[in-house]
């Protein structure tokens, strides 16, 4: 009867001790950041999938330029490669894989979407419009998925860096997890030129 007294109360202990040292908070803030980065990746992926079908109706542009396109689609083939998973939060090579590709494809559709400015044909299209509306939404939707995910790791972060939760952190495994980087997020945040409404001004005469 003492064994098991002694027992059940040194397993109230810990469970009072875990939760008085951030074990819980882990636990909340860990599957917070999970659902945030499964909703950048989701958008991401809605942009991708819009992307193919821009391409497609570039392609009906007989004299469009081939080599922007194809910039396009090689920048898209990288992305969609990259396999992506809750796991890769904690595995910094691939989190930034995952940055970098997102940013080339960023490039490449921005000089995309600038090119066509040179095909009024194009740009009167009615499906290319419909597409240009869409990933204006998705770029947007982009933009406050990353936001939500920066602020979730950031709070992780935070709880496993600092006294005593960073205890609580080495006793089981909890590092902290990649983030966008300065650099990267300014460039990934810059959604593509998709305003038809004015052409670029021409080049001052010298």
């Amino acid at each position: 009867m003492k064994n098991w007294f002694f027992k059940a109360a040194a397993a109230l202990a810990v469970l009072l001790s875990l939760s008085g040292c951030g074990y819980n908070d882990f636990q909340r803030l860990d599957e917070g950041t999970k659902s945030a980065w499964s909703e950048v990746v989701n958008q991401y992926q809605r942009r991708s999938d819009l992307i193919d079908n821009l391409v497609n109706t570039v392609k009906g542009e007989a004299k469009f330029e081939q080599d922007t396109l194809n910039q396009v689609i090689q920048a898209r083939a990288k992305a969609t490669s990259i396999q992506v998973t809750p796991e890769t939060l904690n595995n910094p090579e691939a989190f930034k894989q995952f940055q970098a590709a997102q940013g080339e494809l960023s490039s490449a559709l921005s000089r995309l979407m600038v090119t066509v400015e040179r095909y009024p044909d194009l740009k009167a299209n009615k499906a290319f419009a419909d597409l240009r509306v869409a990933l204006e939404g998705t770029e947007n939707r982009i933009a406050v998925a990353r936001d939500r995910y920066i602020k979730s790791v950031q709070e992780y972060n935070v709880l496993a860096r600092s006294f005593p939760t960073n205890l609580t952190a080495m006793v089981f495994g909890y590092k902290a997890k990649e983030n966008f980087t300065v650099a990267n997020e300014a460039e990934i945040s810059r959604a593509p030129k998709v305003d038809f409404g004015t052409s670029p001004a021409a080049p001052a005469s010298r």
